[in-house]
């Protein structure tokens, strides 16, 4: 038997494509084409007259020719773009027509996507790599869909479980697309209680707006007057303090440690030390200004210091033993404590009051 379309699908598919389709997906275990039209979506089953993926790779064929003019299928050099988001189609939504799910992910990282494109691709092959990508994308988190894929990813995180990278990086994105309400970041903060990884992403994504702030410093009130003088002059380590003291700066100090007391993986720490990094960060006088705030504040010299040295924090502080093992747990925790030990002595500083 030669290998082609039988009549009745070649009839089928020629009727359906003459419609208004917006995707098209094939269910390979079942032998079936499913279709979004602006009618509402529509099936077809399958009549294979030749071996099973054979026939899939000749309906494959047929949608490709007919949406991109590409007989021979989903065109291969795409292919090899498609994860460096540097495929520029002017029309994004022909991808979508070719049954193809490679094509579809080629959409997903395509710089142009838009919202109403984006609903398309996600009925074609919603999973959470595909919500990951499309919310960042600025048109989608702000369209319709950066609602939908938000809910997607916050219902799924309980699926991460171990993945303790997966839920960084799900947090973050959701965090940093705006798609997430206030009622949104609140219960992802709280699953912070039980896997500490979720944690990270606030520090990366909103580290001075972070959820369920714990009260400022007890002695900041004594020391603000001070300390906002020195920072009227320009003083930049004066700033930090008064940022560290603050009810924000207590609190991302507190969930910093409350990490740093159980971290899983290579990558919760390391992410974590450049938050942490960035959150302290200041210009190459930090150093003469840490020293005008000790000799103004004497009381205050080991928090300037402690300021200086979590503005130098780097994922560069563990690479000498992370370059050698692959280790995470406990076997990690117990490889790095010597590393950590004065940076983690440094947090408690700032979180101790001085009287």
């Amino acid at each position: 038997m030669d290998d082609e379309l039988s009549a009745e699908d070649l009839l089928r598919l020629n009727v359906l494509m003459a419609q208004d389709v917006k995707a098209v997906r094939l269910d390979e275990g079942n032998l079936t084409l499913h279709a979004l039209t602006s009618q509402g979506e529509a099936s077809m089953p399958l009549h294979p007259t030749c071996r099973e993926d054979r026939y899939l790779r000749l309906v494959r064929e047929f949608l490709s020719g007919h949406a991109l003019g590409s007989p021979g299928g989903y065109p291969v050099h795409l292919t090899r773009w498609t994860r460096h988001g540097q495929l520029a189609s002017p029309d994004l939504g022909k991808l979508l027509l070719t049954g193809e799910p490679e094509a579809v992910t080629a959409v997903v990282y395509a710089p142009g996507l838009t919202d109403e494109v984006a609903e398309y691709a996600w009925w074609a092959m919603p999973s959470i790599e595909n919500a990951r990508l499309m919310l960042r994308r600025e048109a989608v988190a702000r369209g319709r869909m950066g609602k939908v894929l938000a809910d997607f990813l916050i219902e799924h995180l309980p699926f991460l479980q171990e993945d303790h990278l997966a839920i960084i990086d799900t947090v973050a994105v959701l965090l940093a697309s705006g798609a997430v309400d206030t009622g949104g970041r609140e219960a992802i903060w709280k699953r912070g209680r039980r896997s500490n990884s979720y944690y990270v992403a606030f520090l990366e994504i909103l580290p001075k707006d972070l959820p369920q702030p714990l009260p400022e410093r007890a002695d900041l009130s004594a020391w603000r007057p001070q300390l906002e003088s020195l920072a009227a002059q320009g003083n930049a380590c004066a700033s930090l303090l008064l940022d560290a003291l603050s009810a924000q700066g207590q609190t991302f100090l507190t969930i910093f440690a409350e990490i740093f007391s159980r971290p899983e993986t290579q990558d919760v720490v390391n992410r974590s030390l450049n938050a942490l990094g960035r959150r302290f960060a200041a210009g190459p006088d930090i150093g003469q200004a840490a020293q005008a705030v000790a000799a103004a504040l004497p009381s205050l010299a080991a928090d300037a210091e402690a300021v200086l040295a979590l503005g130098q924090a780097s994922e560069a502080l563990t690479a000498p033993v992370f370059a050698r093992s692959t280790a995470i747990g406990s076997l990690m925790r117990r490889k790095i404590e010597p590393l950590l030990a004065p940076l983690l002595q440094q947090v408690q500083t700032l979180l101790t009051a001085k009287t």
